[in-house]
């Protein structure tokens, strides 16, 4: 029994088998084919967090694969009414799969820890890693081969960024992080691409316009994350110099596309005319959410 926690549990081969399992069923979706390759399956949501594109990425994309979901909410009782572990056994003998929206990372690693069926992280704090396979998966749509090309993230080294940096090492993607030094990935968070992607080819500068120069793809997110609300007018002060628009992008390829995983503060990180420029790829970065989860499900249930 597999898990997906981070881009770390998956190797270059099982990313690719992902990927070629989500183009089948993208490509049968397009021509109007949903076959049941889950009927019967239920897939059970435990969200900590809000959620848009994970929850809805899910629940539709199993539906189309025949399978059912249940979003669970706090009548549930979770991290309240019993131990991790008790609710863990529990709901893993009843679902077929566990999506869990956490807080914490710990808290997924514990639930993984004791349950008898799959766990797939919809987000921690520390990692993203569903939605940097769609992001890497809708750069290979755009680009072709991923390996040699070069990804450029500006912006707050934040839980997407981390899922970003290990799997760009796994697929041969140069990454190039523009940050304020306060906000690059940490001492500790180095090591451990060190240990698991000792191959990535890492640049971090401080100067948005070095990170782009010869990128595929430029990427940002919010300066301030939920649960980081309080720090916000503090990062915009300091993000003031980090923002995506016309006059960087100008600094990339023409064809360099503008990647963000939603939601936007419109007017901060990422002006209008770009996010709604002809190189943006939002839109299409959102919806392969649901054809990339569909590929995960697929390969963890089948």
């Amino acid at each position: 029994m597999r898990h997906l926690i981070t881009i770390a549990d998956l190797d270059v081969q099982e990313i690719m088998e992902i990927f070629t399992i989500t183009t089948r069923l993208k490509t049968e979706y397009r021509q109007g084919i949903r076959a049941p390759l889950l009927a019967g399956r239920v897939m059970a949501l435990l969200f900590e967090k809000q959620s848009l594109r994970t929850r809805v990425s899910f629940e539709a994309g199993m539906a189309h694969l025949g399978g059912s979901s249940m979003m669970l909410g706090s009548d549930t009782g979770f991290g309240k009414r019993e131990s991790t572990a008790d609710f863990a056994r529990v709901l893993s003998v009843m679902v077929d799969v566990i999506v869990l929206r956490s807080k914490m990372h710990q808290t997924v690693v514990d639930v993984a820890r004791h349950s008898s069926c799959p766990v797939i992280n919809g987000l921690t704090d520390a990692f993203h890693p569903c939605q940097v396979l769609a992001d890497l998966y809708t750069l290979q749509e755009h680009i072709g081969s991923l390996r040699g090309s070069k990804l450029a993230w500006i912006g707050d080294c934040n839980n997407v960024a981390r899922s970003l940096a290990l799997a760009c090492g796994k697929l041969g993607v140069r990454m190039a992080v523009a940050s304020p030094p306060d906000y690059r990935f940490t001492h500790a968070f180095l090591a451990e691409l060190n240990r698991s992607v000792p191959e990535l080819d890492l640049t971090m500068t401080e100067d948005p316009q070095e990170a782009v120069f010869d990128a595929s793809a430029v990427y940002t997110d919010v300066w301030a994350s939920m649960g980081q609300e309080s720090e916000r007018e503090q990062r915009q002060r300091d993000f003031a110099d980090y923002q995506i628009n016309k006059d960087l992008m100008a600094s990339a390829p023409e064809d360099a596309i503008f990647m963000h995983c939603l939601p936007a503060r419109r007017g901060e990180e990422v002006t209008d005319e770009v996010i709604d420029g002809p190189h943006s790829v939002v839109v299409a970065q959102a919806g392969n959410r649901m054809h990339v989860q569909k590929g995960i499900l697929v390969w963890l249930l089948c």
